[in-house]
């Protein structure tokens, strides 16, 4: 199995924790405002062996107490359940990021308890999901199938979206947080434009927006927050 980039630490991609982030390649969704394109569409070379990756674990114990999986889109790669039993026998904690279209590979997952925390990006409200996502079409049975399943879990578990002025206005918000009724953390991010975004031409709204679409979603989830707003 091949690594397809390497954060040796982070204090933001796991709450509370202090974590290596593994990238892995392929995704089935092609989001246009997406940080990460080169490796949606496999153009980004990979930079390490699963092995390579595990003697660079073996020297982090004492320094590192998880690592958070991410893509692309994790759930992809065949390998992954073996890939995370061997991080969790080396006694490290699992964040997996995934974009809801692998219910089954999710349960399997969660049946084994091989993940303790799990980030679902929630696109857009369910008119606009295929257009956000950058595809023809999106089945929302499968995306509704891994809200109910991270909701009913027991581990924590948080829904996050990334607000592009492109793709969302002020509607879609309460129709995306009623879609995760009763979640415990609901994340609006703010769009940052990089130099990976495959297409040019996208915004972030204004801070005084995002307060405003928190408040429309802050009704339906627990906890709503907002992410990259200054």
């Amino acid at each position: 199995m091949l690594i397809y980039g390497l954060q040796k630490m982070t204090l933001l991609d796991y709450p509370e924790h202090v974590a290596c982030t593994v990238f892995l390649s392929g995704c089935d969704m092609r989001c246009p405002f997406c940080h990460n394109f080169e490796l949606v569409d496999g153009t980004a070379p990979a930079v390490m062996t699963d092995d390579e990756f595990f003697a660079f674990l073996d020297k982090r114990h004492g320094l590192l107490d998880a690592v958070a999986i991410t893509g692309g889109e994790p759930c992809v790669t065949r390998e992954l359940p073996a890939f995370i039993r061997k991080i969790r026998e080396k006694g490290f904690g699992v964040k997996l990021d995934t974009n809801g279209l692998h219910p089954d590979m999710v349960r399997g997952l969660l049946d084994e308890h091989l993940v303790d925390y799990i980030a679902m990006d929630i696109k857009n409200s369910p008119d606009k999901y295929a257009e956000t996502a950058g595809v023809l079409h999106v089945n929302l049975d499968v995306i509704r199938e891994t809200i109910d399943l991270l909701r009913n879990s027991g581990i924590d578990y948080e829904f996050r979206t990334t607000v592009v002025k492109e793709f969302h206005d002020e509607e879609d918000f309460p129709k995306m947080a009623k879609m995760i009724e009763g979640a415990k953390h609901y994340y609006l991010q703010q769009f940052t434009d990089r130099d990976t975004v495959p297409f040019e031409g996208f915004h972030a709204h204004s801070a005084e927006d995002m307060k405003r679409f928190a408040e429309l979603a802050r009704p339906y989830v627990q906890d709503v927050q907002l992410r990259g707003v200054e």
